[in-house]
């Protein structure tokens, strides 16, 4: 059943009010709100965004009253008068909800009523969403669209909470976008790397318009500490931010760039335990009237090992008393009741270990989980983690700097994986808090607005590529117009699908952090020079509908439409152009100047993205980030090995190609190499049927999306011909072992079965699921 419950008839007509419309918003018409003096800071907060959103569609002003108005705001225990206009009902649908919010039409009389202070918030934007106001607005610079009239009727209701209790973003990896940006271009400092207020207020403004409530900080050497800024405190309180911190990054503390500052000695808990207990006490002092998440335990400094544990036993007893001693500091300086104050543990990397090796984590502390940095979440809850009382979060990523390779420049990942991931990981009850790694905001705006919407409302995308199309499409028609918002969508689509079978960032064949030198030098992809022809042609389709479409978009859409389509998918099609005419001019398949051409239009794309809008982005956008090797134009160069062939194959199934099913539905999603993957449920079956005549044995090659166990067995499948044994096979990958890499550099797992082929004619292939998590991509048959 859909979580949010709304009936309501919502009319836009440039047409008189009749007498029977209830609240209408006119055109040059002043709008009166009533609300108390005793309504908290983010509740004004959203309100001063409300009057800018009514002026800039309506041409009038919002006044503000504390008797008779159009518009009655309040929350729960502080507004009679609000609650006195709605029954007991409708207010105990929200008092049961954190963050709810209640808008209802009652005479001539618009209410919005919050279980708290930033239900009431949310609430209050809602009505920007609905007048047409993008939470882009300011971030894309989104149009606004100017209205006449727009009415809602008597019995208008709408209630509204969230499903995930803690959403937000994670700025990182910013040296290269937002850090230059900020101080550099749009608050000037003379102090380098700072992230001031007016940024910030810039950020929260966006969590705010998307439904989130936390945020983690930018904590790269390059940046100055988020707390080190004065005014980023009190601009996260008025917007009524929870503010935290990564993994590495104990107590809201970036030991980064502020032990160096303010600590003294080695930031080693063992050797130096009365000095780093001072150093967070500092901070935690700080923010006890603060809305704060405390990260609870250790590592080093900057994703580092801890200092002074020598062996996995040590560090366990370490995080031990440090946990305790955090947790001591908290109940003495911000409130004696822990389960009260929002406390996480992240168990990641060597802190992993030392939480299978027992370390007991206090039950009212969230456990959040990691993804692999390529957007497949490495661990479920069992089932007595799934009991905790602190529940469980993940940690997720649409931008990541690190081995294989980073995926810093466009935001790639397809939506159907993170759609699926993020829905496993709800199903599997990680509904306490969201994350998302969205490196420098832009260009992630779709996937971070997909991403917010599930944490906010997970029935808000039908499950199914229906529904993934639907979510894209709606977007697309409110960003674009809805005359637009199809072919965007099969454009769009097919920019994520070729992406997913390869990012722009991994096209040199290149990787970072590995120690042989080889990595770091543009080679061939395996790829013959029909499928290299086949991919230009593909992008080359995409890139020139864009193109067609930009010389007809209206003057106001143009900046949108640049940041939104125009540069991702065209600079998409061009980093592979150059990777691809280049291989190909290594073979002496193709003219240099094609492949030196489309590095030049990738510079000319990255400029005019930094002059949009009076130059309002100068420096947000770098399509070198780290300056590897891959975005440079490519060395002139030539190879004497052959391409390779083209695989020889009898046939090739999408997964969605079966004859038929045993068990569940295989469900479709638009994942894929060519958008046909399918999920298989547990203990279900798909059978493939084809024709053999003058085969004596084949290789059966399957193709799954790369997930990881959702249970600590394994990740399995059985396979039979004609209904013979079945061979059980098991593609668990370990750390961050060498095909692990391959998996995520190609979004595949491959796995081979031979087969004699005993008899002429018809065969029958049968793949069967023995755990959660199975995706058949592709099935060749060689």
């Amino acid at each position: 059943m859909m979580k949010n419950r709304i009936l309501y008839f919502l009319v836009t007509l440039m047409l008189p009010i009749t007498m029977w419309a209830n609240v209408s918003f006119k055109s040059g018409k002043t709008v009166k709100v009533v609300i108390d003096n005793n309504e908290e800071q983010v509740v004004r907060t959203a309100l001063e965004m409300f009057k800018q959103d009514y002026n800039s569609v309506f041409g009038a002003s919002i006044q503000t009253s504390t008797q008779n108005g159009n518009i009655y705001i309040g929350t729960l225990g502080l507004n009679s008068t609000v609650e006195s206009m709605v029954g007991a009902t409708d207010i105990q649908s929200i008092k049961e909800h954190e963050e709810a919010f209640l808008i209802k039409v009652i005479g001539n009389k618009l209410v919005v009523l919050g279980s708290d202070k930033r239900g009431t918030a949310y609430g209050i934007l809602e009505i920007s969403r609905k007048i047409g106001i993008s939470p882009w607005v300011w971030w894309a610079d989104s149009p606004v669209n100017k209205k006449e009239l727009m009415e809602l009727e008597d019995g208008y209701k709408d209630i509204q909470y969230p499903s995930v209790a803690r959403r937000g973003i994670f700025i990182n990896d910013e040296d290269w976008g937002l850090t230059p940006w900020s101080y550099q271009t749009y608050e000037p400092s003379d102090i380098k790397g700072q992230i001031g207020p007016k940024t910030h207020a810039r950020i929260f403004e966006l969590l705010l318009r998307l439904r989130a409530n936390t945020f983690w900080p930018a904590m790269h050497s390059c940046t100055v500490a988020f707390y080190q800024t004065p005014g980023n405190k009190e601009m996260a309180d008025k917007y009524g931010i929870f503010v935290g911190t990564s993994h590495c990054e104990p107590m809201v503390c970036n030991a980064n760039a502020e032990w160096e500052i303010v600590g003294e000695g080695s930031y080693n808990y063992i050797s130096n335990r009365d000095n780093v207990l001072k150093f967070w006490e500092q901070r935690v002092t700080q923010l006890a009237n603060s809305d704060n998440i405390y990260t609870l335990g250790m590592r080093g400094i900057h994703d580092g090992r801890m200092e002074g544990a020598r062996t996995p036993l040590e560090q366990k007893e370490a995080l031990t008393r440090i946990i305790n001693d955090q947790r001591e500091m908290l109940a003495r300086i911000v409130n004696p009741n822990l389960e009260e104050i929002s406390q996480v543990f992240i168990p990641y990397k060597e802190v992993l270990e030392a939480y299978k090796m027992g370390l007991e984590v206090p039950e009212d502390v969230t456990l959040m989980w990691t993804d692999d940095n390529y957007g497949y979440i490495r661990h479920f809850p069992d089932s007595a983690e799934r009991a905790r009382k602190g529940g469980n979060g993940v940690y997720y990523h649409v931008s990541y700097w690190g081995r294989p390779h980073d995926y810093l420049w466009l935001a790639t990942t397809h939506p159907a994986q993170v759609y699926t991931q993020m829905k496993m990981a709800y199903d599997k009850d990680i509904r306490d808090m969201w994350m998302l790694n969205v490196g420098d905001i832009k260009p992630a705006e779709y996937l971070i607005e997909m991403f917010m919407d599930m944490a906010w409302d997970i029935n808000s995308i039908e499950p199914g590529m229906k529904g993934l199309d639907s979510h894209l499409q709606t977007w697309l028609e409110r960003e674009f117009g809805e005359e637009r918002a199809q072919e965007l969508e099969d454009i769009m689509n097919e920019y994520y699908r070729l992406a997913y079978i390869r990012k722009p960032d991994f096209m040199g064949n290149t990787r970072t952090e590995e120690k042989d030198p080889k990595y770091k030098i543009v080679s061939d992809l395996p790829w013959s020079e029909s499928y290299i022809k086949t991919r230009i042609k593909e992008y080359e389709a995409i890139s020139e509908k864009v193109q067609n479409m930009a010389s007809k978009i209206p003057t106001q859409l143009k900046s949108a439409w640049f940041q939104l389509i125009e540069y991702p998918v065209c600079g998409a099609a061009d980093m592979n152009k150059k990777h691809l005419y280049g291989q190909l001019a290594r073979h002496g398949l193709a003219d240099w100047q094609l492949s030196d051409d489309a590095y030049d239009r990738i510079v000319s794309l990255t400029e005019t993205y930094n002059t949009l809008n009076n130059r309002k982005w100068n420096r947000i956008m770098d399509f070198r980030p780290r300056e590897l090797a891959v975005f440079d134009i490519v060395e002139h160069k030539t190879v004497k090995n052959k391409l390779p062939d083209d695989a020889e194959l009898l046939y090739l199934f999408n997964g969605k190609d079966y004859k038929h099913f045993d068990g569940q539905k295989p469900l479709q999603y638009g994942l894929g190499y060519q958008r046909g993957a399918v999920h298989l449920g547990k203990g279900s079956s798909v059978t493939y049927l084809f024709e053999l005549q003058n085969s004596d044995t084949i290789d059966v090659e399957l193709a799954l999306a790369p997930n990881h166990p959702v249970n600590r067995d394994g990740i399995r499948y059985a396979i039979s011909l004609n209904n013979g044994e079945e061979t059980v096979v098991d593609y668990k990958t370990k750390g961050r072992s060498e095909e692990w890499k391959l998996n995520v550099l190609r979004n595949q797992a491959i796995r081979h079965t031979r087969y004699p082929i005993a008899k002429k004619g018809e065969q029958s292939l049968r793949i069967r699921a023995l755990d959660e998590g199975v995706v058949i991509d592709q099935i060749q048959i060689k």
